[in-house]
Order: C-alpha cells, then sequence, then structure tokens
C-alpha cells in the first residue's frame, strides 16, 4: 500500500478548512483518550476541528472504555446527546442505531467518496447496518504486539527477545535483576487482551476466527487452545508482581526499565513518544509477539447522536469531514500511534513501529477485532472470566479453558 497524498483531496479538504461553517458552533465530544499519548493526539481532532470556525468542547471521561461506554449510552437514551462521541470498531453502538439515535451519514459519506479511500473495507463495513453508514472510523488500532524495554533486558545480562518464547525463557532473570517481566493493569479488556493476543499468535489468525467468529466451541475446547491457555498462566505468572490499574502505568513501567514488556496496542506508542523514547533503540516492539504478525483492523470510530439543533447537525457534518480530512489523519496518527484509515497519505514521519504496521497492513496481514465478531454481552463474560483467572491462582489453565468453552459455545 502506498500513502502519499492525494491532490485532489487535499484540495477539498482545504477548502473546507478555509470556508468554514458560516455560523460558529460549540460541539460537545466525549472520549475516553486521557493518557498522555492519548491526550496529545485528541488534540490534534480538536485543532483542526477548531479551525473550521466551531468549538470543540472536550468531553473526556477518565478511565477505559468499558467505564466510559455506559455513561455514553446513558447519557444518549437519557435525552442529553452529545454532539459527537468515541466507540470501537463494531457492534457496540448497534442497539443505539436500531433505537434511531443515531444520525445516518450515507449521504456525506456518498458525497465524499470515503468508500473509495477507507481502507480496508472492514472499516466501513463495521460503521454499516442495513445498508447505511453511522460512523466516521478513525484509525487502525491493533493489539497484537508486544513492546519490550532494551534498558531492562540489558540490566538483567539477557539479550532483548525476538518472540514470546525467548521472551518467557527470559523471565527468570528479569526476576533476578528486580524487573516485572510482564507489566499487566487490572482493568478486565487488559486481561482478555492477553489472551486474545495470544491466541493469535500462538494457535494462528484462523483459530482466533474459529473461536470469536465462528463460535466453534469443538474447537476451543481442542489442542491448539490448551497450548494458548498454557501460555495465559505463563503470562499470570509473569505479570504476578504488577500492581498497576490502567494500562498506561503498565507502560510506564515498560518506559521506566522496571518492567521487561507488556503486551498491549499500537497506541502504548503514544506514551514512548511523550517520554522521549525512539523505536528501536530505547524499546523493541514485537507485532504477533514474534511469531504471527498480523494487524487486527479494530480502532476507533465516532457516531453523531442525532440532535435537535440545526446548527449543531451542521457542525457534525463539518466534524465528520475534518476527521477524515488527509491532514488531520497524519497528524492524529502520528501521535496516536495507530495507523490512519485513509490509504493516500504521507507518512514519511513513521516511526520504526508504525514501519512494520504499515507493512503488514500492505501485505494484508489482517484480522478483524473481538467487537467485529462477538456481541458486547459475549465479550463482558469473556472479560469475567480472564479478570478472574489473573486475580485467582486456584483457577486452573483446564478449568478456564472449559469455562471459555461454555462462553464460545452460547455467544451471539
Amino acid at each position: 500500500m502506498r500513502f502519499s497524498f492525494s491532490a485532489a483531496a487535499l484540495a477539498a479538504s482545504t477548502a473546507l478548512l478555509l470556508a468554514g461553517p458560516a455560523i460558529a458552533t460549540d460541539l460537545e465530544v466525549t472520549h475516553w483518550w486521557t493518557s498522555g499519548g492519548e491526550a496529545a493526539a485528541v488534540g490534534e481532532l480538536a485543532k483542526a476541528f477548531d479551525a473550521t470556525g466551531n468549538k470543540w468542547v472536550d468531553g473526556a471521561i477518565a478511565g477505559s472504555g468499558g467505564t466510559a461506554r455506559p455513561i455514553m449510552i446513558s447519557r444518549i437514551t437519557g435525552g442529553d446527546p452529545m454532539g459527537a462521541t468515541q466507540f470501537n470498531h463494531g457492534r457496540q453502538a448497534e442497539e443505539l442505531v436500531q433505537a434511531g439515535m443515531m444520525r445516518d451519514l450515507s449521504d456525506i459519506a456518498a458525497k465524499e467518496g470515503w468508500a473509495d479511500f477507507i481502507k480496508p473495507k472492514s472499516l466501513l463495513d463495521s460503521c454499516t447496518l442495513d445498508g447505511k453508514i453511522y460512523c466516521v472510523p478513525v484509525n487502525i488500532h491493533s493489539q497484537q504486539w508486544l513492546w519490550l524495554s532494551n534498558k531492562a533486558f540489558e540490566e538483567a545480562g539477557v539479550a532483548v527477545p525476538k518472540n514470546w518464547d525467548e521472551f518467557v525463557a527470559a523471565a527468570p532473570a528479569l526476576e533476578k535483576a528486580g524487573k516485572i517481566p510482564l507489566a499487566l493493569g487490572q482493568q478486565p479488556w487488559q486481561t482478555t487482551l492477553v489472551f486474545q493476543v495470544l491466541l493469535v499468535a500462538l494457535a494462528g489468525p484462523d483459530a482466533y476466527q474459529k473461536t470469536f467468529g465462528d463460535k466453534d466451541a469443538e474447537f476451543a475446547a481442542g489442542p491448539e487452545i490448551v497450548r494458548v491457555f498454557k501460555a495465559v498462566d505463563d503470562a499470570r505468572k509473569m505479570s504476578a508482581k504488577s500492581n498497576v490499574q490502567d494500562w498506561n502505568q503498565a507502560t510506564s513501567q515498560v518506559i521506566n526499565a522496571q518492567a521487561g514488556g507488556q503486551i498491549m496496542g499500537d497506541w502504548a506508542q503514544g506514551e514512548f513518544q511523550v517520554a522521549g523514547q525512539t523505536a528501536g533503540s530505547d524499546y523493541t516492539c514485537l507485532p504477533g509477539l514474534g511469531v504471527n504478525e498480523v494487524i487486527q483492523t479494530g480502532g476507533d470510530a465516532f457516531y453523531f447522536p442525532k440532535l435537535s439543533d440545526p446548527e449543531k447537525s451542521k457542525a457534525q457534518d463539518v466534524l465528520a469531514s475534518v476527521m477524515l480530512s488527509p491532514e488531520t489523519q497524519v497528524a492524529f496518527n502520528l501521535k496516536k500511534g495507530s495507523l490512519p484509515v485513509r490509504g493516500d497519505v504521507n507518512l514519511d514521519a513513521a516511526n520504526d513501529c508504525m514501519r512494520k504496521g504499515l507493512a503488514i497492513l500492505a501485505k494484508g496481514n489482517v484480522i478483524p477485532s473481538p467487537d467485529q465478531l462477538m456481541s458486547a454481552d459475549s465479550l463482558n463474560q469473556v472479560n469475567d472470566l480472564f479478570v478472574e483467572f489473573f486475580s485467582n491462582p486456584n483457577l486452573s489453565a483446564d478449568d478456564a479453558q472449559k469455562r471459555f468453552v461454555d462462553i464460545v459455545s452460547s455467544a451471539d
């Protein structure tokens, strides 16, 4: 995939930014981007929207998406909608769309040709219900990464690992040097993330599709997933002394060489950048844990609740356009650590890790996110299982796998 500015797209977006709306309008935008790297990235969205003459009113909600989403949904269903709100790609806003509470963006999508430049196609498919488009995808975030502190391994006297097995083998040396082998926050989604990443890396993308996509309970009970649960048990032991809550706190442990590594999405790059660290020298990134190099086509999208004020509705249209402009896509994603949803933008400034992601994406080695395959209710059951697994050493890998099979068998 080649990333270069399209002259026509650049001209169109520049005209939009210069023209601006006839009446400046405040528009509240809710999201859960509150870490240092995330705040820097969301600032680029706000700056681009403010340049149109409107005003971005920041509605950041502290905590993870699991904390923020119920608040956002409650406001919309309770008659106090915001101008725009973040959700992840997939089925998280499905019920709100079905209830008629979200704006249909099909007309603006057709006018601006979103289908021509949003890549891969599955991103726009995730915004589509019954043939109508209801959201604006702004990035491609993949959770399939292992982030390693070069300094931690140097101080432990072992080489920086090239894959998951080498990382596990290095754990005793890290512990002897006073390091936490695997940094892991205690938010529910983080433990599930570890399982999902290990599943794809060790059993492969097809195994991931069979369990989360096809809901194949027989396969989930088989030997390939036994190996995955054994690896999750290793991860549990390696992270036993990681006593932080938020994902970015765990990333800080890697940045400060208190921990050897962290399994986390590419949004972790924003934290390394804010800390002034350089990919390839201060830290190492292993897509697919150095085993199965794939990119997950998850990420973030913005939905626009229906509003009674026609001027705010017009401002929603402007914001939707701004989020997908080439300039905004570059500025935002370089700071977020994610990949752009446009295939026609210039990313010469991409760092070593982002270039790895771009190369994998160009090869077409992609998988859908869990949110694109399972309902929120089913994924919550998976979350609950792995919260218990990581907090209760008496829950064996075998018993956890049996419970996972039960969840898969009844998942939708």
